[in-house]
């Protein structure tokens, strides 16, 4: 998923376009747990970008996406870029101590 969103319309309040994103976001990453895991993969992983334009977009864990478009409405951006971009992870074990 590679997608900017807008986050001003002429009849939309910005907080339900911001409500709009995130559901889209989580939609996204629902659909992409739900597909059949390859042989030899554990989970599904991510890897996220987030920035105010593609350009300037920062590497983020997929945890951090919700705080990222909180804060996003706090800086009143009038737009964000949001990339997710699904690839297989492999569990690790703990070290012991």
């Amino acid at each position: 998923m590679r997608k900017t969103f807008d986050l001003t319309h002429p009849r939309i309040r910005p907080d339900r376009l911001v409500e709009a994103a995130r559901r889209d976001v989580n939609a996204y990453l629902k659909r992409e747990r739900r597909k059949t895991l390859p042989d030899g993969v554990d989970f599904w992983d991510f890897d996220c970008r987030f920035g105010p334009t593609a350009e300037a977009a920062k590497t983020v864990h997929v945890e951090e996406l919700r705080a990222c478009i909180t804060a996003a409405q706090a800086q009143q951006l009038t737009s964000f870029y949001v990339e997710i971009v699904a690839k297989a992870g492999h569990r690790r074990k703990k070290p012991r101590e």
